[in-house]
This record gives structure tokens, sequence and C-alpha cells, in this order.
């Protein structure tokens, strides 16, 4: 049976006090609506339609090419579904009826729903137990387990409001029954709105078979705010956790470290505290990130040392054992096996051969203002502490640059290239420096008596 989800992302989001459209808004390294997306297409969703407000280019243009379709006067839930009426014509198979800020629902959730249509109802509504129920609609279940009512909190009488059973949004319906049962939902209402819950007494008034699916209240905890989107990031950040753990990464503080959604961590991989894994960060079996620092877009091969308080950005790839260590950054840097950059250094848009020493202090300057350009540094080359790579510039295999130096040119295999002023010493001037000092000190403070 065809799936097709439907994701509502038409609401404003004004209480989230940003330029940024909601759905946009990031956890887990990754756009709310990619959550949902990402979980629609896990259940096996052939299409998605995400329905989305006048005025949200920038929703549009994140999307792609993943249809969308267009809710011009916010009218409520239903109103809001229909606005996919068109692009789903003649779509026969299960709809999912899901939501853009509701980052936490899971495929295996979805897939519960959509299992529920194809073993027979028509409609399937997921539901949770609330630990306080006030604020949501409530379920009123017949024994044979059919929903035949969602009460509103301010419609339930006090019998009802017992009940903690109640309303978590998210629907699968049959199609093309769906749009046929919010084509007869009235907006004869205070707000003026059609709600997607009113299919429910429609449907069974029509004798269709209406289903409860049960998951926790966190799964379907939705973002409304700031305050929700830090509560629903602990959630994620907490799977995360526990997801590398079960896969043989060590964290020896697992709470204080930050990972991303597609961050691969191979196992036996050590994380220490204070960490985080970015965005397209791949790290390899037996490496070590330690303490305080910060990955992103990087590539590690086995065995690495990273840090601590080391910054690798987008375009990092180091090979089998390289070390990177602290308050180093790299950028768009490739550190063959063996490589090491232990203190203070910056390495950007370079190539650095296998067991090549980068020395500390050590900057590659790659930027000239306008334009960037290239440092190849060979195999088994020494770079001396503070120097400073002017590319473009190669230094050969096992050249060895002495500290201090401003490398302009390039430096063939197996060179010295010392680039530095000439050392004078004149002796017993630091005795007469020093007296000068002094006597123009003590004028001072008589001039100021």
């Amino acid at each position: 049976m065809n799936v097709v989800a439907i994701i509502l992302a038409a609401g404003q989001g004004t209480r989230m006090k940003s330029a940024l459209p909601k759905p946009l808004h990031e956890v887990g390294g990754m756009p709310m609506l990619a959550w949902s997306l990402n979980a629609a297409q896990a259940v096996g969703a052939s299409r998605i339609v995400t329905v989305l407000p006048p005025h949200s280019e920038t929703t549009q243009s994140w999307l792609g090419d993943i249809e969308f379709a267009i809710q011009e006067n916010a009218r409520g839930t239903g109103h809001a579904v229909l606005a996919a009426k068109d692009k789903l014509a003649g779509f026969l198979g299960v709809a999912l009826v899901m939501f853009g800020d509701t980052p936490l629902i899971t495929a295996a959730t979805l897939s519960q729903l959509t299992q529920c249509i194809k073993d027979g109802a028509d409609l399937a509504v997921l539901g949770f137990h609330a630990a306080d129920p006030t604020g949501y609609g409530r379920f009123i279940c017949a024994e044979n387990g059919q929903l035949n009512a969602i009460i509103e909190h301010k419609d339930a009488n006090d019998a009802e409001r017992q009940i903690d059973f109640v309303n978590g949004g998210v629907m699968a319906v049959a199609c093309p029954l769906l749009f046929d049962l919010l084509d007869a939902v009235s907006d004869d209402n205070a707000s003026g709105e059609i709600y997607l819950t009113d299919i429910v007494h429609i449907a069974n008034a029509r004798d269709h078979k209406v289903v409860t699916c049960k998951t926790d209240e966190a799964e379907i905890t939705g973002v409304n705010n700031r305050a929700d989107l830090a509560k629903v990031e602990g959630i994620i950040q907490s799977r995360l956790r526990s997801a590398a753990l079960d896969q043989g990464v060590t964290m020896r503080a697992p709470e204080t470290v930050f990972l991303s959604a597609d961050a691969i961590i191979e196992r036996d991989v050590i994380i220490e505290p204070h960490v985080v894994i970015g965005t397209g960060t791949h790290i390899g079996e037996g490496s070590i990130i330690k303490s305080f620092s910060h990955l992103e877009g990087a590539s590690l091969g086995p065995c690495c040392i990273i840090g601590p308080y080391a910054r690798l950005r987008p375009g990092t790839i180091a090979g089998d054992g390289v070390k990177i260590g602290n308050f180093v950054e790299t950028k768009n840097t490739n550190l063959a096996a063996g490589a090491k950059a232990n203190h203070l250094t910056y390495l950007g848009d370079a190539m650095i051969g296998e067991q090549a020493n980068i020395g500390a202090g050590t900057i590659t300057c790659n930027y000239d203002g306008t334009n960037k350009f290239k440092t190849l540094i060979g195999d088994g080359a020494f770079i001396g502490s503070n120097s400073a790579l002017v590319a473009p510039v190669r230094i050969g295999a096992n050249a060895i640059v002495g500290a201090g130096s401003t490398i302009t040119s390039d430096v063939s295999d197996d060179a010295i290239a010392i680039a530095r002023g000439k050392q004078k010493n004149i002796d017993n001037a630091a005795t007469s420096f020093r007296a000068r000092a002094q006597d123009k000190k003590q004028k001072n403070n008589n001039q100021k008596k």
C-alpha cells in the first residue's frame, strides 16, 4: 500500500521571535523539518507534500525538489491538509499527517500508524498518556478500541477531564477518504476554522473504523518557542549519545558531549568531556577526541588524537594516526598518515604529507584578502616553531624550515630554509639601556609632582 506524508509547516512561528522560519531551526544539527522528512522517508513514503504559508521562499528553497503546497489563509489544521488536496488527486493508499515542528517522532511510531490502515482501519490517531492532560483533547474510546470522539479540554466534563489518554495530532488516514471527510468538516465555530480532529466524529457517523495508536509523550513534543527548542535538543542529544554508546563509543561524561545526527563515530572512539561533534563529521575507529574540541565537516582515519582545545573546520581530512593538538585550527586541509600539529597552529588550504611535523605557532598564510592559495608540505618535512608559510608555496619532502621563518618561495626536497633577520648581540648594552630607562622614569615622576 502506497504511503504519502503530508507535513504541516504553515504556522507563522511568531513565538520563536526569529527571522528564520520555525521549521528550519536546528536540533541535533538538522532543521526540525528535516527530522520529519527523514522519518517519513524511513517509513517508506513514496511522496511527501509539505504545507507552507505564503511568502515562504526560504523554506521552499531549502526543500529543493520536495513537493510543497501553500495554505493561503491560516484556517486550522484541517484547512492546512486540504491545501494538499489538488497535489494528491487520485492518490490511493495511506496519508500520514505530520508536523514540521515535532522532530522527535520516529519512523517506528509512524510505521505502527500506517500498519493500522493496512490492517483494515480507516483512520488511526496517535495519542499518549499525559502526565498533565490539561489543554489536550481527550480520547473517548469504546471497549472494542474504536475511537468515538476527541473532546477538547474546554468542552470536556469533569469525568472526561480525568482521562489522560490524549490526542498527539499525528494521523494516518486511508485515501481518498481523508479528503472526503475533510470536505464534510464545518467551519461553523468561534474561530471559523476547519479542525482536523473533526474528521473523527464524521468517520464514526459513517461507520468507518477509527483506532488509536500509543506513543510516549516526549516523542510528539512540539516546538513553539526557544524554550521548547532547548527541551527537544536535550531529548535528541540523549538519544544520539545513547546510540553512540551502544555502538561502542566511550564518553567520559556523555551529558557534556553534543552530537549531530549525521555524525559517524566508529567503535572504540573515546570522547572526553565538553566536545562538540558537528555536522558532516566522521571519526575513525580508535581515535581519541580530547576535551573542549570542536569538529565540523571533518573526516578522521583510525587512531587519530585530537585536542584538547582543537578546532577542526569543514574540509579537514586526517589520515591514520594523525595528531592535532591544543589550540590548533584546521580548514580545507588534508593531513596524511602520521602527520602532527601539536600546538598553537593554523592550517588552512593545505596538503600535509606523511609523518610531517608542524611546529608550534606555525600558520599557513592562505588568504590575500581576495583569493585563497594552497600550501603543500611534503612527506617527512619539519616546520620549525613560529613559522609563516605564505601561499602559494611548496615545502619539499624531508625539508626543514628553521624556527621563526617567513617562507615565501618553494623549498626543495631535503633542503633547509631559513628566512629571518640576522641576530646581533651588543656586549654590556643591557646595563646601559636599563640605566637610561631608569633616568627617564625618574624625570617623568619628578614632572608629575
